[in-house]
């Protein structure tokens, strides 16, 4: 049997993708109890470890308690905390990566792996896991070369940075994979990519469907997204974007992520798991998107079912594991196991969870409203950011009279 050990599983993407590819799931390892309770409802015969908290588990938790012997795993996988390694956390200071409190649960997998000794590992996680200030691999490294002298194994490992869209996810997501072998199966430098020219898009995953209830787009800003057109953001009220007569902001002065709308024709930028009132992308018609879209956009089956909590349901969503991508992955591992030395294309790994093409046609794009009323006022010259190096201090010492200030 194919086996699997599943730490951080959230809401159980990368166990669905897993599931696809054909491992089976022996136990989930997932502290929160929100992320549990949508586990129980979809899949009940994962079993729910304890303790469910990955770091003691890593202490405590031995292959008997999942009815297997050490070696007999074949495979552990999970994707750590990823708020230590993201682009926000690159930005803030301090950068502690690793050394935050939730960068140390990948001690506690690598505890589990010098346990169970499985075949393959498998890591999932946000491109910084990889690179940038205090990442997590000299660390991991550092575990594995410990196994191995202990254990007589021979970890070593790989790492590529992924774009889910490239995997059959209406989504660009870039990921880190981590994987590494027991006995040393070479792993390929770069990594087939199925629907590499095949993108799926947001019509695909969406189609004209209407969520119950409709989300109301908040906030101070909330009125000026019926006067973005669909794939642009806050720069299309700018003097590059839309022109003089809509200036608002300065050019480049504010995240991309702000009032950023999809277009319908092409795949979601990447979802947040905790967006603010004006984190896109919303949804091309100007309102946010329901926690049952983004599932969707993040390759879930229709039928995944969340919470009653929406606003918890936004969060789990947006930290989950695309079904898609973690099927790929699962197929490539097993193709290495399995079939090694035989040559491997994209059609090895396609996923069967893919996103599928909609038949229906796709809309055109509405024209955007005019600005409300209420904004008319403040249109006029804005400061655009200083340029590359001079950072937000600059922009904000050039433009400390210039700024729109919005209230509810």
């Amino acid at each position: 049997m194919t086996t699997l050990l599943s730490c951080f599983s959230g809401v159980g993407g990368l166990d669905r993708g897993l599931e696809a590819a054909g491992f089976v799931t022996l136990g989930c390892l997932e502290i929160d109890r929100d992320a549990r309770a949508t586990l129980a409802e979809n899949r009940p015969a994962w079993r729910l470890l304890e303790p469910s908290d990955v770091v003691e588990a890593g202490r405590a938790l031995a292959p008997q308690d999942v009815g297997i012997a050490p070696r007999e795993l074949t495979l552990l996988a999970g994707g750590p905390p990823c708020q230590p390694f993201s682009k926000a956390a690159q930005w803030a200071a301090p950068k502690r990566g690793i050394k935050d409190d939730r960068g140390t649960t990948v001690d506690g997998m690598m505890d589990l792996a010098a346990s169970f000794l499985p075949r393959a590992i498998l890591m999932e996680n946000v491109a910084g896991f990889l690179s940038g200030k205090n990442n997590a691999t000299a660390r991991i490294k550092k575990r594995l070369r410990e196994i191995n002298s202990m254990a007589g194994t021979r970890y070593r490992l790989r790492s590529w940075v992924v774009d889910a869209a490239d995997y059959g996810v209406p989504q660009h997501r870039a990921r880190a994979i981590m994987i590494a072998f027991r006995d040393g199966e070479p792993a390929p430098s770069v990594l087939p990519r199925p629907h590499g020219e095949d993108h799926r898009t947001v019509w695909d995953a969406l189609e004209d469907r209407v969520p119950d209830p409709v989300p109301s787009a908040r906030g101070g800003y909330a009125d000026l997204l019926t006067s973005i057109p669909e794939g642009s953001n806050y720069q299309h009220l700018t003097a590059r974007g839309g022109g003089e007569e809509v200036e608002l902001f300065g050019y480049r002065t504010r995240y991309w992520s702000f009032l950023l709308k999809l277009a319908k024709d092409r795949p979601a930028w990447t979802l947040p798991a905790s967006p603010g009132p004006s984190t896109g992308p919303f949804h091309w018609s100007g309102r946010p998107l329901a926690s049952s879209e983004r599932m969707l956009l993040q390759g879930f089956p229709a039928d995944w079912r969340l919470t009653e909590n929406e606003r918890v349901n936004v969060r789990l969503a947006g930290n989950a594991t695309p079904p898609p991508l973690a099927e790929a992955m699962g197929k490539l591992i097993l193709h290495l196991l399995e079939k090694p030395g035989e040559p491997m294309n994209a059609e090895t790994i396609r996923a069967s969870l893919a996103t599928t093409r909609s038949t229906k046609p796709v809309p055109p794009p509405a024209d955007p409203a005019p600005l409300p009323p209420r904004w008319k006022a403040v249109v006029g010259p804005q400061i655009p950011h200083p340029g590359k190096g001079a950072g937000p201090a600059g922009y904000h010492r050039a433009s400390s009279s210039n700024s729109v200030i919005v209230t509810d």
